[in-house]
Order: structure tokens, then sequence, then C-alpha cells
């Protein structure tokens, strides 16, 4: 079964791009298909096929309407989809991201322990205890959204955006928690911080992150997990 949920959708965007969605919802199994789905594609490059951006649920396929049509497109994708479903995908990489929680660099934890009504160790504990998956990149570069945060420490966003936000911090918003890479505006709830750089063009992979990665985070006022 390709999608527990629904039949995949294929939605042309353009002239040039299409959208394959599998569901509207965030979920763990469809956001492994479409981690799957990308390596497949990977290893079987189609000339006029571009480039291919994979979201939480989605991918969206680039490509150049001169050299390769849309029916063409429509049908590698699918049987990539297909056949992702037989293929053993490479081990996620994994990575651990130390983190100062509250203080300057997580002015809003004890805001977040007051509104779920616990306490700020418990919501660095809670924090702290899930493996997460990079569900996908966005918003600014290196930025990566991560799937697995404790439903207890769902917390909207705060009304007014910060005008500048860090790089390093580490935010919740929704059902999402995520690190900026770069100084910019934001409206995440900042409980920490760390010094693991997210984003540098320099280096020969500039994200730290990439979608279907397994990142753990470790309070450094607690040393190192077993």
């Amino acid at each position: 079964m390709v999608n527990k949920f629904e039949p995949p959708r294929l939605t042309p965007i353009g002239d040039s791009a299409l959208l394959l969605t599998l569901s509207d919802a965030i979920d763990l199994e469809i956001n492994q298909q479409i981690c799957s789905l990308d390596h497949q594609l990977k290893t079987q490059p189609v000339d006029g096929i571009l480039e291919w951006v994979p979201g939480y649920s989605s991918l969206t396929v680039f490509y150049d309407p001169m050299t390769i049509d849309l029916a063409e497109v429509k049908s590698h994708v699918l049987a990539c989809l297909s056949e992702s479903e037989q293929q053993i995908t490479p081990p996620p990489k994994q990575i651990t991201i130390p983190v100062i929680y509250g203080g300057e660099g997580g002015p809003d934890l004890a805001w977040l322990a007051e509104f779920q009504c616990i306490s700020p160790a418990e919501v660095i504990r809670l924090h702290t205890a899930p493996t997460y998956r990079v569900g996908m990149m966005g918003f600014t570069p290196g930025f990566a959204y991560l799937i697995g945060l404790d439903p207890a420490l769902a917390t909207p966003r705060r009304e007014t955006p910060r005008t500048r936000v860090p790089a390093g911090s580490v935010g919740i918003a929704g059902h999402q928690t995520g690190i900026y890479p770069l100084d910019s505006p934001g409206g995440w709830q900042l409980i920490g911080k760390t010094d693991s750089v997210l984003f540098d063009p320099q280096r020969e992979q500039p994200f730290l992150l990439s979608p279907g990665d397994e990142v753990r985070f470790q309070d450094r006022a607690e040393g190192v997990r077993p």
C-alpha cells in the first residue's frame, strides 16, 4: 500500500514543476515514504528532471519542459514511489545537538513551563527524551523542521514575533521543534541555544541536517547522556 491515508495526488505547478502529495497530515510513516522516494529519485536520474524538494508529506519535482514532458515526469515519479517501498534505504544519519536551556538563550523556557503547568526541568526532560526526525527543510537555509515533539510541549507561537532571533536558538511552535540556523525574525518559543553550526556555506556540505536524519537534544547542564 503506497499510502495508509489516501492515493498519491499529482498536481502540476506551472509548466515546469509537479507536486506529489501523499497526505495532508504530519506523520512519521508518511515522512519515511517521502524520504524513501527522495532516495529512489537520486538513484534513478532522468534527463530533464532538474531537482526535487521533499516536504513533510509531499515532494515537488522541478523539470525542464523542453527536455521531458509532464506525463513522463508523472510516470517516473510514480514508478520511483512504487519501487521505493521495496528498497532498503540507507540508515539515517544521527546527530546530537548540545543545548544550554533557559537563561539568555532560552528566554521563553519559564513562560512555556508555566503555560503547560509543568516545571522548567520537566520541559527540558521532555524535550531531550525523544529521537526526532528531520521532516523537511525550509524557512531559511539549514532550518530543519523536526517531527517527534512530546504533545505535552506543543505550544502556540508568540503573538508578536521577534524581529531578531539569534542563530542556534532552539524553539517550539505548535507540534514542532527546530533550531534557527541564522539570525532572523521568528515567532517560535525559545527554550535554549546551541553552539552547533546548522548552516555554513564554506563547508563541503553546508547543511548540518538533512531530511530523514535523526536528532537528539542533549542538555549541556547534565553532561553526556549514556
